[in-house]
């Protein structure tokens, strides 16, 4: 527990960042708002040692667009540290908020975390003068000490100005044992949970909730930003999820989470014990996860249809066979397939994730891709537009593989500022893209499936019809040109 003497007054800013479309209003808010998961890690985090923390979300429901309004609302706080996790698009938010907190009170100390900064560190905090500090890596002990009055010098993964030069220190390890983390602190996110929405039609109950369970990846996929928590793979155990699933129904009344790890059941055992446990102890729950291709055998999908869970989504990208050896090494079509089989097989839904404009499409290819996506039959799809990122592996090499617009604004997988060489325009893309993503809601099997799923689609239908004018400006954005 920090002492009373270092007790801070400590504000954790959400940026909202531009999320939608160029000239179209933005309603990301309103189809999906997730909680700011890392975020609130931190702001339990410092709770627990002591510190008292205001968290404020900028795409929380009520909160005003204007970044003058959201400057005098954190102000409001008196806070002596206000810091920032962001993304490569929320960036340029949390700077302008940052210069405006500097010109009312200079005495207040700005810090800015998230992949963004953890990817272009030094670099980037010298053109950025409104920030005291940057983040790199896991945020939760390095914002401990630097709000317990340790000396900046000595803090592990801090990136610090001294003589007008940036200096990164020794990097940050890791935390070993996730489960020494104390829960997010849910509570201090106005709203929580019904103002924040799970994706439409990917529950049946609500309210639903957000969980991450593990940190690091063991695989390095092309187009992957793995700056913050690196290689490697660190988990929750089965003990210390069910109780955060049992402290999010039994608090906030939650009944329905999604899970958002990208390797869930990696670890095939902790998965097994939390599948027994609640198949033994229900908590009332539906879950959703994600599953790699390769990794998951007929045992492990009825334990999870037994311990809840409705919804699994397996990262695909493209079904081109070039497309996936370059930038999704170890997954192949047939493994796929199986994999939606063995999915449904169990009587989960399968989504499937795809991506593109990634280096190398063509039209072939994303014809390819969405011609498979119709084959397997799946219950749902994402197709993200395709971004690089400064911490990706391709990220060095992308200006040699077509047209990159590098505006960290639009840099949200809404909208294309990479043309790969073999697509001829911008327009040409968007017109594909919209294209293949109303093919696959428009097709007859889908749509039967949806239609036999009717009453479980009940909460999500009322929320379509309380927002329908804002629903059918955002479908009006995939009408194929004509």
């Amino acid at each position: 527990m920090t002492s009373s003497r270092q007790k801070k007054r400590i504000v954790l800013v959400h940026p909202r960042g531009f999320n939608w479309f160029p000239g179209k209003r933005d309603i990301t808010d309103i189809a999906n708002r997730m909680v700011p998961q890392g975020m609130l890690s931190i702001a339990a985090y410092l709770i627990r040692e002591g510190h008292d923390i205001f968290v404020y979300d900028c795409l929380g429901p009520g909160v005003p667009v204007d970044i003058s309004r959201q400057v005098t609302a954190i102000l409001a706080f008196q806070p002596q540290i206000v810091g920032f996790s962001t993304t490569t698009s929320s960036f340029p938010d949390a700077a302008d908020i940052a210069q405006k907190i500097k010109e009312q009170n200079p005495d207040i100390t700005t810090v800015c975390g998230g992949v963004h900064v953890s990817a272009l560190r030094e670099n980037l905090l010298l053109l950025y003068p409104a920030f005291n500090y940057f983040v790199a890596g896991e945020g939760e002990i390095t914002m401990s000490e630097l709000a317990g009055d340790v000396d900046p010098v000595s803090i592990p993964g801090l990136i610090r100005r001294q003589n007008g030069v940036a200096l990164a220190n020794e990097p940050r390890k890791h935390i070993d044992n996730l489960d020494d983390l104390p829960f997010p602190a849910y509570e201090k996110l106005t709203g929580f949970p019904h103002d924040y929405h799970l994706p439409l039609f990917s529950y049946s109950r609500t309210p639903g909730a957000t969980m991450i369970t593990s940190r690091g990846c063991m695989f390095q996929c092309s187009y992957c930003d793995r700056s913050v928590f690196k290689k490697g793979f660190r988990y929750n155990s089965a003990a210390y999820i069910y109780e955060h699933m049992k402290y999010l129904r039994d608090k906030f009344g939650v009944r329905h989470i999604n899970i958002y790890d990208d390797l869930f059941t990696a670890n095939k055992k902790r998965i097994m014990e939390l599948c027994e446990k609640l198949a033994r102890q229900p908590l009332g729950m539906n879950f959703n996860c994600a599953v790699r291709v390769g990794y998951t055998d007929d045992d492990l999908l009825k334990m999870l249809k037994d311990a809840g869970c409705l919804m699994v989504s397996l990262g695909i990208e493209s079904a081109d066979p070039g497309m996936l050896a370059r930038h999704k090494a170890g997954v192949s079509l047939d493994d796929v397939r199986d994999t939606v089989r063995r999915i449904q097989s169990a009587d989960l839904r399968a989504k499937g994730l795809f991506m593109m404009g990634l280096p190398g499409e063509t039209e072939e290819s994303i014809k390819r891709t969405s011609d498979f996506i119709i084959e397997l039959g799946l219950d749902d799809m994402n197709m993200a537009k395709f971004t690089p990122f400064p911490g990706a592996p391709l990220w060095a090499t992308i200006r040699d593989e077509g047209t990159f617009k590098e505006d960290w604004r639009l840099m949200n997988c809404l909208n294309f500022v990479f043309i790969p060489r073999g697509i001829q325009s911008k327009e040409k893309l968007d017109h594909l893209y919209n294209e293949h993503v109303k093919r696959f809601y428009s097709n007859p099997a889908w749509r039967k499936k949806f239609r036999g799923r009717i009453w479980q689609h009940r909460k999500s239908l009322l929320y379509l019809l309380c927002h329908l004018p804002s629903f059918w400006s955002a479908k009006n954005q995939f009408e194929p040109e004509k």
